[in-house]
């Protein structure tokens, strides 16, 4: 497995300098966000962006699509879907091979809803497959329609699509409602890549979006969850995606330096890390 940075990690520094910062820090893999593109390309061209990547030696892994919708049953899906087709014409002219959006749904649904989430699943793979693009869907601990490892896999595995996976989000799995035992339901490749955090060492009833930590400083049992993905057939980037303001906010040389550090230990511990 290789260690990689997600852009919402240093979004207080933009995109240029976020990669530029984690690219000095010896990061190689990089996973882009969608809104800090955005406001890249509000002065500079997307061969630009591209060109960034290339001269900094980083490679983009993976994308935050930001396109809400796409799962659950809703009447705004056709809509949903056109933001996910320019997304992703946007991501393949800038080499990205994965985007993903979480599920975020709260509301109420029924056995047959999840029959529409499987064919909503099949029409984000339609749209990903165009583009040479493979398509994520991560559960989220908060949402009501697909909160656990167990509900995702069994969606992914009745969706059979191959441009349609899903993404393991290691902070969304510890700290929701998840079993360790739906790693066992696992099949090799059902996993295309993976958020890697830590969970720190406060009541469950107090953990939120904010309150992930650098892998390696919660008590998460993170070598136990990576020797499991290696044993299922992971060999992916481990992307550390946080939300804290501290660390949006920290210099991105220097936050980067430390994730590297810390990550990379629990790495070796679990033997999952690349040479």
């Amino acid at each position: 497995m290789t260690l990689s940075i997600h852009q919402i990690t240093s979004a207080g520094a933009g995109y240029r300098a976020s990669l530029e910062g984690w690219a000095r820090a010896g990061i190689r893999s990089v996973e882009i966000t969608a809104s800090l593109l955005d406001d890249f390309l509000k002065t500079e061209s997307l061969a630009a962006a591209r060109r960034l990547l290339t001269d900094q030696g980083l490679t983009p892994v993976s994308s935050a699509c930001e396109v809400a919708g796409l799962w659950e049953p809703n009447p705004n899906h056709d809509a949903a879907l056109e933001s996910l087709k320019k997304r992703c014409e946007m991501f393949a002219k800038l080499g990205v091979t994965r985007t993903y959006s979480p599920v975020t749904a709260t509301g109420t649904y029924s056995l047959d809803d999840y029959k529409i989430g499987v064919e909503n699943m099949r029409k984000v793979g339609d749209v990903a497959k165009q583009f040479g693009i493979t398509a994520m869907a991560e559960f989220s601990r908060s949402s009501t329609f697909i909160a656990t490892l167990g509900t995702m896999v069994r969606m992914i595995q009745d969706t059979t699509h191959p441009n349609l996976r899903m993404l393991f989000d290691c902070y969304h799995f510890w700290s929701g409602q998840s079993k360790f035992e739906d790693l066992d339901l696992v099949q090799p490749g059902d996993i295309a890549h993976v958020h890697f955090q830590d969970t720190p060492d406060i009541p469950r009833e107090m953990l939120g979006q904010t309150t992930r930590v650098i892998p390696g400083d919660g008590v998460a049992p993170l070598v136990k969850i990576l020797r499991k993905l290696a044993e299922k057939g992971y060999e992916g980037a481990l992307s550390v995606e946080l939300f804290l303001p501290e660390f949006q906010t920290a210099d991105p040389y220097e936050l980067a330096q430390e994730i590297r550090r810390k990550s990379e230990a629990v790495m070796r511990a679990a033997q999952v890390i690349s040479t």
